[in-house]
């Protein structure tokens, strides 16, 4: 579940702005996170990773754009560089790929699992582009912003990823 309240960033006082904004997207980050990894420990962690790292760069958050564009582009680059590492590598199984992978009996996890099935084969431009308008709610301008493309070029990405999904789930999606 998205974590709630004030529990993440430890109080010390009268927070700035910039805090607060943080703390409000923790919600909006931690969706995207567990999309990202599909484990509800591992999307706290990688949201906590984020927040910490945005605290401790505020300095480098010069309100020259979207918040929620900059933290996501930051809890997307956390996670790619937690999966180039030697230690992720090493703690993923093939029974955690096939557990994973496995159809639940219900029709309904059966869709879903299919249209997440066609998510992960699309490629990760496209996913990308796709997952920060849909998962994260961010405006095409500042999902733009936060996969640092063109504004057209993420339309491009999002209109494929769709058309993709659509032939892949048999117009589910």
């Amino acid at each position: 579940m998205p974590p709630q309240g004030p529990a993440l960033i430890v109080n010390c006082g009268p927070m700035p702005d910039l805090e607060i904004e943080i703390q409000s997207l923790l919600p909006d980050l931690w969706r995207y996170a567990f999309y990202l990894t599909r484990d509800r420990t591992m999307a706290d962690d990688l949201m906590q990773d984020c927040a910490e790292r945005a605290l401790r760069k505020k300095e480098m958050y010069h309100d020259r754009g979207s918040l929620k564009s900059w933290l996501f582009r930051m809890l997307l680059n956390i996670h790619r560089n937690q999966l180039r590492s030697p230690a992720h590598r090493a703690n993923t199984s093939i029974e955690d790929v096939a557990e994973r992978a496995t159809p639940d009996a219900t029709a309904d996890h059966m869709a879903l699992k299919d249209t997440a099935r066609a998510l992960d084969q699309l490629p990760a431009e496209q996913r990308d582009a796709l997952l920060a308008v849909v998962i994260g709610g961010m405006a095409y301008k500042d999902a733009a912003a936060a996969l640092d493309i063109p504004m057209g070029t993420l339309m491009s990405r999002i209109g494929r990823a769709r058309a993709a999904l659509r032939v892949a789930t048999g117009g589910l999606s």
